[in-house]
C-alpha cells in the first residue's frame, strides 16, 4: 500500500495586490477570523492524516521567522499573563498551533525562476523519496471538506496514477479567471487551458486551482530550464507532461475552493469563514448591509 505523508504548502512571492500590509507579513498570515490563511491549510492536510508539513517562505523577507515564530514559539510569558488573569481558557487554540504535526519552514531558492513551481523545487529534498505528497497553495482555501483527504483518497484508489488534481465546476462567466480542465476520452486529465478568452475556447466548466497530488516524477518536467509563459516555471506545465506519459486524475472537490488571491476575493473568503464557522449570523450581515445601502 503507498502512503501519502507530507505536504508541501506554498506561499513565496511579495502579494503586491495586499500592500502595504505585506510590506511586513506574509499574505498568508493575513487572518481569516481569528486565524491565519496559513493555519487553515495546515489544518486542512491534518485532518487529511498527513505527518509533515513543509512551508515555502519568500526569501529575503521575514516570512521564514514569522512562521517559525507562529507554529513553534510556545509563548510562555502570554500563557503566564492569562493564567495570572484566570483566563487560561484563551491560550487553549495556542496549544492547539503547537501540537500540530511536524512543521518545517523553508526559504525558497533563490536562484529558481519566478513561478508557481519554484516553491515545490525548493522543497524537493523533503519529499523526494516519498511515493506522493500534496501540494497546497496557501491563497486557495477550502470550506465544508478537506481536499488533500480528497486527492489521497483518489490516489489510493488509482495506484497508477501520476498525480491528481483538485478540480471545482465553475459558472461560465469566471472561466476566463482560471485554468480550465480538458479531459482525455478516459475522463483523466489532457491538459489545462490558462485563462481562456472566451467561453468557446474553454475545454469545459471544471477550474484546477491550488491543491495537487503529485508523485516525485513530477520532478523530471519541473526544472529551472523548463520555463513556459511569461518566462515563469508553472506547475500545471510538469502536470501536463505527466499527462502525456501517464494518467493524471482530475477529483472533483468534496467541499467549496474559494480564493484570497487579492482584497476582493479575500472579504469574500473572510465572509464565507465567518458564516461557515457561525462566528456572525447571516441575518446580521443581511441587516449590516441594509442600513449601509439606505444610509448612503
Amino acid at each position: 500500500m503507498k502512503t501519502v505523508k507530507k505536504a508541501i504548502i506554498t506561499d513565496a512571492g511579495f502579494a503586491s495586490r495586499y500592500l502595504p500590509i505585506t510590506k511586513t507579513i506574509p499574505k498568508a498570515m493575513v487572518p481569516i477570523g481569528a486565524k491565519p490563511a496559513m493555519q487553515l491549510c495546515v489544518e486542512e492536510c491534518v485532518a487529511a492524516g498527513i505527518e509533515e508539513i513543509i512551508i515555502v517562505a519568500t526569501p529575503d523577507t521575514m516570512a521564514k521567522n514569522i512562521y517559525d515564530n507562529y507554529f513553534h514559539d510556545e509563548a510562555k510569558n502570554v500563557e503566564a499573563l492569562l493564567e495570572k488573569q484566570g483566563k487560561s481558557d484563551r491560550f487553549e487554540p495556542v496549544k492547539e498551533v503547537l501540537n500540530f504535526p511536524k512543521i518545517t519552514v523553508i526559504e525558497q531558492d533563490k536562484s529558481l525562476p519566478y513561478g508557481n513551481g519554484s516553491p515545490i523545487v525548493s522543497a524537493r529534498e523533503f519529499v523526494q523519496n516519498e511515493d506522493a505528497f500534496v501540494v497546497l497553495y496557501s491563497d486557495d482555501l477550502i470550506f465544508g471538506n478537506s481536499d488533500t483527504k480528497t486527492l489521497i483518497e483518489t490516489y489510493l484508489q488509482n495506484e497508477n496514477a501520476k498525480a491528481v488534481i483538485a478540480a471545482q465546476e465553475m459558472p461560465e462567466a469566471v472561466w476566463s479567471k482560471y485554468g480550465m480542465v480538458a479531459l482525455k476520452e478516459n475522463g483523466t486529465l489532457s491538459h489545462i487551458v490558462e485563462k481562456p478568452k472566451t467561453p468557446d475556447l474553454s475545454p469545459s466548466n471544471l477550474a484546477s486551482y491550488g491543491r495537487y497530488l503529485l508523485t516525485p516524477e513530477v520532478f523530471d518536467y519541473l526544472l529551472p530550464s523548463n520555463t513556459g509563459l511569461d518566462g515563469e516555471l508553472w506547475t500545471v506545465d510538469a502536470i501536463t507532461k505527466l499527462a502525456e506519459t501517464g494518467d493524471v486524475v482530475v477529483a472533483k472537490s468534496n467541499g467549496r475552493w474559494m480564493t484570497t488571491g487579492d482584497p476582493k476575493n479575500y472579504f469574500m473568503t473572510l465572509l464565507e469563514y465567518v458564516l461557515e464557522t457561525g462566528s456572525v449570523d447571516a441575518n446580521e450581515i443581511t441587516d449590516v448591509c441594509y442600513n449601509y445601502k439606505k444610509e448612503n
